[in-house]
């Protein structure tokens, strides 16, 4: 039987709520102006660097607080086949790339684009594409369906069942352009980075103290010492294997 709602996966019902706790009481004692990033003038005239460490903390509209807050519903299997601990370490570990890769990114394109590039929407945007990265790269489709688009059989669209994740995801992507998409942009690459090791050794292996998260919580958190087992035999044995798995 599926686990419903965030069954074992309780370091994504506290970053549900808290996306949506925040957004409402910065909604609410009119802060949106702290937390959106304008290269010009927060940054290079005003120097509000300190802009660059809160500006995930929080969505500005209800559109995006709406798609980030499904999509990071639906990504809490991630946390369920992780366990807690490791995906608190994940969240953790990418959290200063997520903030500083965006605006970087940013900086990068504003001479291309003529000066026209300047905004970076506040919201957890990046955080959530770097981990709908490890979505895309652990989770297996389960099933294929496809819908006809006339009465054409040959003419139809294949999906599956972790389309609908993308397409609240391509929805965020796309909410507050171009700004948006350079968040989502960023978040993707550096999720893409932590799997495949290109940063430190000590980035990709770091976990949180157990004791952090409550100890073991879950069904993932259940396997943890069954996981760090078969690791141990593996690399006891010659056999390599792949951290970013266990």
């Amino acid at each position: 039987m599926l686990a419903s709602g965030f069954s074992a996966a309780t370091v994504s019902k506290w970053l549900f709520f808290g996306t949506i706790a925040s957004s409402i009481l910065v909604s609410v004692t009119d802060g949106k102006f702290y937390f959106h990033i304008q290269l010009v003038p927060h940054l290079w005239r005003y120097k509000q660097f300190w802009r660059l460490l809160i500006w995930q903390s929080c969505y500005n509209n209800s559109g995006e607080l709406l798609f980030g807050v499904m999509t990071l519903y639906n990504l809490r299997i991630v946390e369920r086949l992780w366990g807690s601990r490791k995906f608190a370490s994940f969240l953790t570990a990418v959290l200063f790339p997520t903030l500083l890769i965006p605006p970087l990114l940013l900086t990068l394109l504003r001479p291309v684009s003529f000066s026209t590039l300047n905004v970076l929407p506040a919201g957890p945007t990046p955080l959530i594409f770097a981990l709908l990265a490890q979505y895309h790269a652990t989770i297996p489709t389960v099933y294929k369906y496809r819908i006809l688009l006339s009465s054409s059989s040959t003419d139809a669209l294949t999906l599956s069942d972790k389309s609908l994740v993308y397409l609240l995801a391509a929805q965020l992507a796309l909410s507050s352009l171009p700004g948006s998409l350079i968040s989502a942009v960023g978040g993707w690459f550096v999720g893409v980075a932590w799997r495949r090791d290109l940063g430190p050794e000590l980035w990709t292996t770091w976990r949180l103290p157990a004791w952090i998260i409550g100890g073991k919580q879950g069904r993932g958190g259940d396997f943890e010492h069954f996981r760090r087992r078969l690791e141990g035999e593996g690399t006891g044995t010659g056999t390599v294997v792949d951290h970013n798995e266990i």
